[in-house]
């Protein structure tokens, strides 16, 4: 890994946290005046300052990133989302943009933290995108003439409706902007119907391949305790070779010993007569 790589990788980790933390007040800004229609006018444009200045720390953290990578050109086809939500569109759906952007740096914290629980992290990226498709279009279609969307509770039905691709059509847009949220939900569910299956499939994966390294770290030890055993039984069957050995020379040095005298006695026998 080059020093710019381990540059960019540093960046993003003690960036995480942080820009999670800022998409989440983004998020708290963004949906206070749409959950809250009475919400003095003071208020709102605080909301609306927040939301704008936390925009710009996401716009910032891309170009950082962009400025440390060591190929731009590779880091930019990568994130051709994320880019394109920065310079797409300047008017009114700026603000959604705005939205898609915090959706995508909290649904990278997720992936991280989450990964390894499937269940949570498939429950919390539903529950988020299902969340701020019901405030965006509740904030989009509230108010226009003809429209039938016009609460959270309703907003939330038709969202979940239109995620899952049922369409009851009970509730539907009437304004173009609210067609391309519907629009932007058919593709949404789809996608992330596609990352969770993903997710899952690569968490059975990273399982399957952690038994069969635990599996074969284990027939290595069995291997390397097997042959410590048959070394350690060579060294016993030899040593007990050894020692019957030295016990033989031993019996037959004493045999030897005590047959000498009996053989000089006999010897000098006849000599006495």
């Amino acid at each position: 890994m080059s020093n710019g790589d381990d540059a960019l990788a540093r960046w993003q980790r003690n960036t995480e946290i942080p820009l999670a933390v800022a998409a989440l007040v983004f998020l708290a800004a963004y949906a206070w005046p749409i959950l809250d229609p009475g919400l003095p006018q003071a208020w709102v444009d605080i909301c609306d300052a927040t939301t704008w200045v936390i925009w710009g720390l996401m716009v910032a953290d891309f170009a950082v990133r962009l400025g440390i990578a060591p190929r731009r050109l590779a880091f930019l086809r990568a994130n051709l989302f994320d880019l394109a939500i920065i310079v797409a569109p300047f008017l009114r759906p700026l603000k959604l943009l705005r939205l898609i952007t915090v959706v995508s740096v909290l649904n990278r914290r997720l992936t991280v933290t989450l990964r390894r629980h499937v269940a949570l992290y498939a429950v919390s990226v539903s529950s988020l995108v299902v969340f701020v498709g019901a405030l965006a279009i509740l904030e989009t279609e509230r108010g226009v003439p003809g429209a039938n969307i016009t609460t959270f509770d309703e907003a939330l039905w038709w969202t979940l409706v239109t995620i899952t691709t049922v369409g009851y059509g009970d509730h539907f847009p009437v304004t173009t902007h609210g067609r391309m949220i519907a629009v932007g939900l058919f593709i949404g569910g789809i996608s992330l119907l596609g990352v969770v299956t993903g997710t899952v499939a690569s968490w059975f994966t990273e399982k399957v391949e952690d038994s069969q390294r635990a599996a074969l770290a284990t027939q290595e030890q069995v291997a390397l305790l097997t042959a410590e055993v048959r070394a350690l039984r060579t060294e016993l069957a030899e040593r007990g070779e050894g020692q019957d050995r030295e016990q033989s020379r031993g019996r037959l040095g004493a045999g030897e010993r005590s047959a000498a005298p009996v053989g000089e006695g006999r010897a000098g026998a006849p000599g006495g007569g």
